[in-house]
């Protein structure tokens, strides 16, 4: 598609090898979102090649600056003030201050907006209404403005003017009510998942509808308002959970790390763990069966079937649980592997990292921060053979580019720049 401006220049981070330009160089980015949700999308677009600009509040920022610890050390050992919840979801981009409670700085915002291929924004409904920020308003000013608004509930509906948080959504959406220990299990009860993870789907859906509407506008020299709420992608992500009752009339239930419709397919215990058995179809159950020393098992009647299976779970896995206890996880990985048999451990983060395979795809990364000689980050997960994803800025401080993004952007001169910092517009 082609894009209408042209990134402003400006140094990258430290890093080997010569700097490409990413996939959607020369988009512009307006990103007044919080937290994760917003800059999550606002981070991919970064990554593949777009000029992101951060607007936050200054003397504050992003509320996740101050989400901490841990915190980004110097290179002394000290705490700098920059959390890593901030450094998880604002890489790539450059960060201006604007008091949006003062005129000129909604002024000012509008006129980035006026320059924007894109403005990502996660007020609450009609938020920016009163800064003549919101859609209808910024559509005048610049017809071929991609807007995209990040709720908890969307912007119609009865729940639309409540706040939505992660984990609100994760209840209210269903998910936690499929996850955790079974009904009777010990330690039963609904979970939330360990991460986000609403939040993340959330900024992934983002970015598709962001690129989505680009492409209809490449057509129609329109731009358009999204609409994206989390319970709308919460729901959406239920998938064959979901699938399950609107399809089957079946109210899925917590099942522990047990699959509905596959068995075996979950954790089971070994002499000093736990490890995952994840057999996808009857060829790979014989597999595992004869791994595990009762190649019986794959033509008893009970199991020699998926749906047999399912039917007989509970007397399977009590037999595969007291053939696996006998081993460490370590040496059943080594037979199943050379059987064929999906597995692997159960890692916790700090092994996910020492995993030789995922220091293969080099899924760590360290970028050159000012505050410290380095900051680690997890990599973008994107391979793309012509176009590869960058790795430009470490995540931005506080108003670090405010200067330099008025400049590129607004041709503002130094003096207009000093008398908006002088009447603590920036």
């Amino acid at each position: 598609m082609s894009i209408e401006h042209k990134s402003a220049s400006f140094e990258p981070a430290s890093m080997s090898g010569p700097l490409q330009q990413g996939a959607l160089a020369g988009l512009r980015v307006l990103d007044l979102s919080r937290v994760l949700a917003g800059p999550w999308a606002g981070q991919l677009l970064a990554d593949l090649g777009a000029d992101v600009i951060k607007v936050e509040r200054p003397g504050t920022g992003d509320d996740t600056r101050t989400w901490g610890p841990p915190w980004l050390a110097d290179a002394d050992g000290d705490a700098t003030g920059e959390s890593a919840y901030y450094m998880s979801a604002n890489r790539n981009k450059r960060s201006v201050t604007v008091d949006l409670s003062q005129p000129e700085g909604q002024a000012l915002v509008k006129q980035l907006a006026s320059k924007a291929d894109v403005l990502i924004e996660n007020f609450k409904v009609g938020g920016l209404s009163q800064y003549g920020l919101d859609y209808a308003s910024l559509d005048e000013v610049n017809p071929r403005l991609v807007y995209c608004s990040i709720t908890g509930f969307g912007q119609t509906g009865p729940y639309a003017p409540r706040a939505g948080y992660d984990f609100l959504m994760q209840g209210m959406g269903g998910l936690m009510s499929l996850t955790g220990r079974a009904d009777g299990a010990d330690g039963e009860g609904p979970l939330k998942v360990g991460v986000a993870l609403t939040d993340i789907m959330t900024g992934l859906y983002a970015t598709v509808a962001i690129q989505a509407a680009l492409a209809h506008r490449e057509r129609t020299c329109k731009g358009q308002h999204i609409d994206l709420a989390l319970l709308d992608v919460q729901i959406a992500c239920l998938a064959n959970q979901a699938a399950s009752y609107l399809i089957g009339g079946v109210v899925p239930k917590r099942m522990g790390n047990a699959h509905p419709s596959i068995v075996p397919y979950q954790d089971f215990p070994t002499a000093d763990g736990y490890m995952i058995i994840a057999v996808g179809n009857d060829g790979q159950f014989a597999k595992c069966c004869a791994a595990l020393g009762r190649p019986e098992w794959s033509s008893d009647e009970r199991f020699a079937r998926n749906p047999q299976r399912v039917k007989h779970r509970d007397e399977l896995i009590a037999l595969i649980c007291g053939v696996t206890a006998g081993r460490t996880t370590g040496e059943w990985i080594s037979i199943m592997e050379a059987a064929g048999v999906p597995c692997g451990p159960v890692n916790t983060i700090d092994k996910v990292f020492e995993d030789a395979h995922v220091q293969s795809r080099e899924m760590r990364i360290e970028m050159a921060h000012p505050l410290s000689e380095n900051v680690s980050l997890v990599a973008n997960p994107i391979r793309l053979s012509e176009s590869p994803v960058q790795y430009r800025h470490a995540p931005p401080m506080l108003g670090a580019h405010t200067e330099e993004v008025l400049d590129a952007w607004l041709d503002m001169s130094g003096a207009e720049i000093e008398a908006l910092r002088h009447n603590r517009i920036i």
